[in-house]
């Protein structure tokens, strides 16, 4: 592995970021993190340029964290990659396959199209329809279609007035013009995280949630716990990961009275 120049595209600073820079350089003699806002793409002269690098010169690059929060500005970032990757850098994971997962919709059609349980799910344009999804769920989640760890998501009950459901939904779709609307299950207190590399299943771990919110989530503070899950979940998360071919994955998924439900891959 000596002489294998490896990046790490990820938030300077960031614990996940630096270890997974070490971890690199103790194996290979190179280390590098780069922050995608300060890199340039000079077309002119094909050079993808971090300070002193060129990143087209490395032999490989691990995408870590293409941003500290997903907007679409961030497929941007992903297709300056996508021009190192046409010029021979290895990327895990590949920029088409993680292309897919910066929109939650996407993500969301893919499971869908492959037959995965998911929460009930509706999508439109439409305030009507929106608010007759809050009705038929009772209780809904609406969703950026580009967020992380939760942020600018939040519930509508249908026992709210319908003054008050319909300013929030038209707050939302200001800066949100797709809205994406699920069903808010009932869940034991905690999600799970199923972890893949390459395909194959590693282990599994929980974000209990700390009872002052709705969401388990380390930026509403969550705690991460061990967990044993049964074969069968495992099965449908491996099923859930599989069309993404990514390198690394996380299958998100909850445990419902009706069976395991996923929320998403990343």
């Amino acid at each position: 592995m000596r002489n294998v120049k490896t990046g790490v595209v990820g938030i300077p600073g960031k614990w996940s970021t630096e270890t997974l820079a070490d971890a690199i350089e103790e194996r290979t003699g190179f280390r590098l993190v780069i922050d995608m806002s300060q890199v340039q793409l000079d077309l002119d002269r094909r050079i993808l340029r971090y300070r002193e690098h060129n990143l087209n010169d490395l032999d490989a690059l691990v995408v870590k964290k293409i941003s500290a929060e997903y907007t679409p500005s961030t497929l941007d970032r992903l297709e300056m990659l996508r021009f190192a990757e046409s010029s021979g850098v290895r990327i895990f994971s590949s920029v088409e396959s993680i292309i897919r997962l910066i929109d939650r919709l996407s993500c969301t059609v893919t499971l869908a199209n492959n037959n995965i349980p998911m929460p009930p799910t509706v999508i439109t344009e439409d305030i009507d329809q929106a608010i007759d999804a809050v009705h038929r769920f009772e209780s809904a989640v609406f969703k950026p279609l580009f967020s992380t760890k939760a942020r600018g998501m939040f519930i509508l009950n249908a026992q709210q007035s319908a003054h008050n459901i319909r300013s929030a939904i038209e707050s939302f779709k200001l800066n949100n013009p797709v809205l994406y609307i699920q069903q808010k299950l009932h869940l034991p207190g905690h999600d799970l995280g199923l972890v893949f590399l390459g395909g194959e299943y590693l282990g599994t771990y929980a974000r209990v949630g700390s009872g002052d919110t709705w969401n388990t989530t380390i930026h509403s503070g969550g705690k991460y716990a061990a967990y044993d899950p049964p074969a069968s979940m495992i099965d449908i998360a491996t099923r859930a990961q599989a069309p993404f071919n990514l390198d690394f994955t996380t299958v998100d998924i909850a445990e419902t009275e009706s069976g395991p439900v996923v929320f998403e891959v990343s």
